[in-house]
């Protein structure tokens, strides 16, 4: 990244079109936010995943150049999070190549990634291109905050608070985290390896303490832990939450 600034540039897009850049290098962050500026986009900017997310409510973005390193929380749990409240387009960037495919391979809503390090001018053109394709998001729900339910299980995201017949749950922040991914996309099947990696995020844990947190979470919200309704097993594939009727 070692390209000057262009003497001059045309604004190619209206200059109320927001973007917020999260990285934190406080270097990069005013290296892109200088070539955007130059095309006329209105910049902001965030150093950590709480900030991040803080900013993106309270400015709606239209896009969001979002780093997968990230303190407090990492770019790819924020990209969940924002997609909650939010269909701005996101354009990931990440230094390390073995992020790549997690953030392929997972469904977290990202449109874009870039590895760094990388031309400010591409960086650019990429902007550019995404800007002026549809959407490929929906519209987050209007209440987006709303605890979800399932049967008589409520699961709370902003307040990480799981009731039952609400009656409040204790579970540890993995428990919570295992739970909040399953029940994502109820009825869909989480393989251990899936969970691993949203969850724990990391190559050291083998499948075991996926197993072993599930039967804690099951012994939890479960009537009978042996019989479970929410938490189900899918045999030779791996978990899912399901909505008893």
């Amino acid at each position: 990244m070692t390209d000057l600034l262009p003497s001059s540039g045309l604004n190619h897009v209206a200059p109320r079109t927001r973007i917020l850049v999260v990285d934190d290098e406080g270097n990069l962050r005013d290296l892109v936010r200088g070539y955007l500026e130059r095309e006329g986009y209105d910049v902001h900017e965030a150093a950590d995943g709480p900030s991040a997310l803080e900013r993106a409510r309270s400015l709606n973005p239209q896009l969001v150049i979002l780093d997968v390193m990230l303190p407090g929380l990492d770019g790819i749990e924020v990209c969940r999070e924002l997609r909650r409240f939010s269909n701005a387009y996101v354009l990931m960037l990440t230094a390390r190549v073995e992020e790549v495919d997690k953030i392929v391979g997972l469904t977290i809503g990202a449109d874009e990634y870039m590895t760094k390090p990388f031309s400010p001018r591409e960086l650019v053109a990429r902007v550019r291109a995404m800007l002026r394709r549809p959407l490929d998001h929906p519209p987050p729900e209007e209440d987006a905050d709303a605890a979800q339910r399932l049967g008589e299980l409520s699961i709370d995201r902003s307040r990480r608070l799981v009731t039952m017949r609400g009656d409040e749950i204790d579970l540890t922040a993995r428990e919570f985290d295992l739970l909040a991914t399953l029940a994502e996309h109820p009825g869909r099947v989480f393989t251990r390896a899936q969970l691993l990696d949203r969850v724990w995020g990391s190559e050291f844990y083998d499948d075991h303490v996926v197993e072993v947190h599930i039967a804690n979470l099951r012994r939890q919200i479960e009537q009978d832990a042996g019989r479970p309704r929410y938490v189900q097993t899918v045999r030779g594939v791996g978990y899912r939450v399901g909505v008893p009727g």
